[in-house]
């Protein structure tokens, strides 16, 4: 099922929320088991075996947990990690990796072995994270003891089940313990509507609009390519993915809210680092945190030189690649990223150890640039189908210099929409990203999410308040998200 539906948003959700509340006033775990229901069938809608592996990964997680928590024999808890993290690893890489691994068999061993073609169940990459540091938490004491149902909620609650954010126990399970969010709260829901409607509009307008200039371009089989055409795709996707990613997560948290649950906030304008470091601080949020927390830490981080710090961000980003899905390109990525981070801190310790200093607002500015240009180089392999369509994209975006005059200006061979379109998009996405405010520094006055930037409040001037003019903008985004949402629009992390 997917939120930017009209059978979600007239039907499944209001029913939700009735249910939820309604049942609340007699019993808070009827209102618990009502929301789990209505998660599982949120997942399960358009395959219900994807609901069957969801729950099956469930109980035996949540029974291995507590073999973890009860053990007082450390050999048997270590035991019982390795068993979780083995069955956990064992399903995510049997939906997503088989194929990937028989393929590159083949081409190794020049054998030709048949492809098996199974179905990625939606959001297996997310809730595997999600179970795999409750294991380890377990086996690090910081867990307590939670009913089976609180925590296959926690799993299943649906805002963040298909595409994140990836929640943490100690976040959101306490949540469901507290009076509060049983009882219907006006402010709440006003705002999670209104978070909901902004992440609806950049998905359905901004995203799926500018997916309509990427496809030609990154779907060239063999067509010549411009240095114009280049440009367009590559920029169309880099704001498509943000679009479409961070309105997710905006639509995940203004749900959340109306049932009085808050998420962690997932994308705090990425676009705008200075910096890789700083940008991986500010784009998926919750992946860069336990991507640090349990694998970067667990490898020794940068507490072992600095030759294994750069050998534990290199292994970290791969593998941060290969989780987006079973591809070289995605590995590609992850390298790319991962040769960002090493220079990056290792420009750090230079400035450091010559004593210099760059802060001025045309380095910043400057330094903005040239991270976001990298940013889009590695995007370009990220959404290519193969490594060939990649280099030739970073060819034409790129020529020789002698040749490009005319590369900018030979007439585009991809036929877009009118250019005066394009170039409005682009810009919007520009200014959308470069200069206006996020959606949590809008609503920063009012918590509506966690991990907030305590230090992002705003002039009144931009600062969300239930009057009139933030109301009729609110609609006017609604309307127009509604109007334009589209049958077959799926949210691109879905596939990983």
């Amino acid at each position: 099922m997917l939120f930017n539906s009209y059978f979600f948003l007239f039907l499944f959700l209001p029913l939700t929320f009735f249910v939820f509340f309604f049942t609340a006033k007699f019993n808070r775990k009827f209102a618990l088991c009502g929301l789990f229901v209505a998660s599982l069938i949120f997942y399960s809608w358009l395959n219900y075996h994807y609901g069957l592996i969801l729950i099956s990964s469930i109980i035996v997680n949540f029974f291995i947990s507590k073999h973890i928590v009860d053990s007082t024999t450390l050999s048997y808890r270590k035991l019982f990690l390795a068993a979780g993290i083995t069955f956990n690893l064992g399903l995510l890489s049997y939906f997503k990796y088989v194929d990937f691994f028989i393929q590159n068999l083949n081409w190794l061993v020049h054998s030709n072995l048949q492809l098996l073609y199974i179905a990625l169940p939606l959001g297996i990459s997310f809730f595997t994270f999600t179970q795999i540091a409750f294991l380890i938490d377990s086996y690090r004491g910081l867990i307590k003891k939670y009913p089976f149902l609180n925590y296959a909620l926690f799993v299943t609650y649906f805002p963040h089940l298909i595409a994140g954010p990836i929640i943490h126990h100690a976040e959101v399970m306490p949540q469901f313990e507290k009076a509060s969010i049983y009882k219907l709260n006006s402010k709440n829901i006003l705002i999670g509507l209104a978070i909901f409607s902004i992440g609806l509009f950049k998905k359905v307008v901004l995203a799926d609009y500018l997916a309509n200039l990427v496809i030609p371009v990154f779907d060239i089989h063999g067509t010549y390519i411009s240095t114009l055409d280049a440009w367009v795709g590559a920029l169309a996707y880099t704001f498509e993915l943000y679009f479409d990613f961070s309105g997710y997560c905006d639509m995940a948290i203004g749900l959340s809210l109306l049932f009085g649950i808050k998420l962690p906030v997932n994308f705090y304008s990425p676009y705008k680092a200075t910096n890789i470091i700083e940008f991986w601080r500010r784009w998926n949020m919750t992946l860069s945190r336990f991507l640090r927390n349990y694998l970067y830490i667990p490898l020794g981080g940068n507490q072992k030189g600095v030759t294994r710090r750069y050998i534990n961000l290199m292994i970290t980003m791969l593998l941060g690649g290969l989780w987006h899905g079973a591809h070289w390109t995605f590995v590609i990525w992850g390298l790319l990223h991962g040769v960002y981070l090493c220079i990056n801190h290792g420009w750090i310790a230079l400035k450091a150890l010559l004593g210099i200093t760059t802060k001025n607002l045309f380095i910043s500015q400057l330094s903005k640039i040239i991270t976001f240009i990298a940013v889009v180089i590695a995007w370009v392999f990220f959404r290519a189908s193969d490594f060939s369509t990649a280099l030739k994209i970073i060819h034409a975006m790129f020529p020789n210099i002698l040749n490009l005059p005319s590369a900018w200006h030979t007439p585009c061979q991809i036929k877009f929409f009118s250019m005066g379109k394009i170039s409005f998009f682009i810009l919007i996405s520009f200014i959308i990203c470069w200069v206006f405010p996020n959606t949590y520094q809008v609503f920063s006055r009012f918590n509506p999410a966690l991990v907030m930037n305590k230090n992002a409040h705003l002039k009144k001037l931009v600062s969300w308040a239930p009057n009139l003019i933030w109301n009729f903008i609110i609609a006017v985004l609604l309307v127009f998200g509604v109007i334009f949402i589209q049958t077959s629009s799926t949210f691109l992390y879905f596939q990983f």
